[in-house]
Protein backbone atom coordinates (compact mmCIF):
# COMPACT_ATOMS: atom_id res chain seq x y z
CA UNK A 1 0.00 0.00 0.00
CA UNK A 2 1.22 3.49 -0.85
CA UNK A 3 0.83 6.51 1.42
CA UNK A 4 1.37 10.19 0.83
CA UNK A 5 3.34 11.40 3.82
CA UNK A 6 5.83 14.01 5.00
CA UNK A 7 9.58 13.44 4.87
CA UNK A 8 11.67 15.75 7.06
CA UNK A 9 14.50 17.76 5.48
CA UNK A 10 16.38 20.90 6.35
CA UNK A 11 18.60 21.62 9.30
CA UNK A 12 18.11 21.69 13.04
CA UNK A 13 15.29 24.02 14.15
CA UNK A 14 14.58 24.90 10.47
CA UNK A 15 12.67 21.86 9.24
CA UNK A 16 11.02 21.71 5.85
CA UNK A 17 9.08 18.70 4.66
CA UNK A 18 8.82 16.96 1.31
CA UNK A 19 5.50 15.41 0.49
CA UNK A 20 6.32 11.99 -0.95
CA UNK A 21 4.57 8.86 -2.13
CA UNK A 22 6.13 6.04 -0.12
CA UNK A 23 5.44 2.40 0.68
CA UNK A 24 3.63 2.05 4.00
CA UNK A 25 6.25 -0.37 5.35
CA UNK A 26 9.11 2.11 4.84
CA UNK A 27 10.40 4.34 7.61
CA UNK A 28 9.94 8.11 7.50
CA UNK A 29 13.35 8.79 5.95
CA UNK A 30 13.22 5.73 3.69
CA UNK A 31 13.33 5.54 -0.08
CA UNK A 32 10.35 7.29 -1.65
CA UNK A 33 8.56 6.31 -4.84
CA UNK A 34 8.00 9.89 -6.01
CA UNK A 35 8.29 13.41 -4.64
CA UNK A 36 4.99 15.19 -5.11
CA UNK A 37 5.53 18.50 -3.30
CA UNK A 38 6.97 20.27 -0.29
CA UNK A 39 5.75 22.14 2.77
CA UNK A 40 7.61 24.81 4.73
CA UNK A 41 5.83 25.45 8.05
CA UNK A 42 8.08 28.40 8.97
CA UNK A 43 7.40 30.43 5.82
CA UNK A 44 3.98 28.78 5.41
CA UNK A 45 4.73 27.85 1.79
CA UNK A 46 3.38 24.85 -0.05
CA UNK A 47 4.15 23.48 -3.49
CA UNK A 48 2.02 20.63 -4.81
CA UNK A 49 2.36 18.77 -8.10
CA UNK A 50 -1.41 18.36 -8.47
CA UNK A 51 -1.62 16.03 -11.52
CA UNK A 52 0.75 13.51 -9.94
CA UNK A 53 -1.03 13.73 -6.57
CA UNK A 54 -4.41 13.10 -8.19
CA UNK A 55 -2.92 10.17 -10.11
CA UNK A 56 -1.66 8.57 -6.89
CA UNK A 57 -5.01 9.17 -5.16
CA UNK A 58 -6.87 7.54 -8.05
CA UNK A 59 -4.59 4.51 -7.78
CA UNK A 60 -5.51 4.12 -4.10
CA UNK A 61 -2.80 5.98 -2.21
CA UNK A 62 -3.88 7.18 1.23
CA UNK A 63 -2.68 10.56 2.55
CA UNK A 64 -1.75 10.81 6.22
CA UNK A 65 -3.83 13.10 8.41
CA UNK A 66 -1.33 15.97 8.20
CA UNK A 67 -0.94 15.68 4.43
CA UNK A 68 -4.72 15.53 4.08
CA UNK A 69 -4.98 18.80 6.04
CA UNK A 70 -2.37 20.40 3.76
CA UNK A 71 -4.37 19.27 0.72
CA UNK A 72 -7.58 20.70 2.19
CA UNK A 73 -5.87 24.02 2.92
CA UNK A 74 -4.66 24.12 -0.70
CA UNK A 75 -8.23 23.34 -1.88
CA UNK A 76 -7.16 20.18 -3.71
CA UNK A 77 -10.41 18.32 -2.98
CA UNK A 78 -12.81 20.70 -4.75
Amino acid sequence: MVKLRLKRCGRKQRAIYRIVAIDVRSRREGRDLRRVGFYDPIKNQTYLNVPIILDFLEKGAQPTRTVHDIFKKAELFK
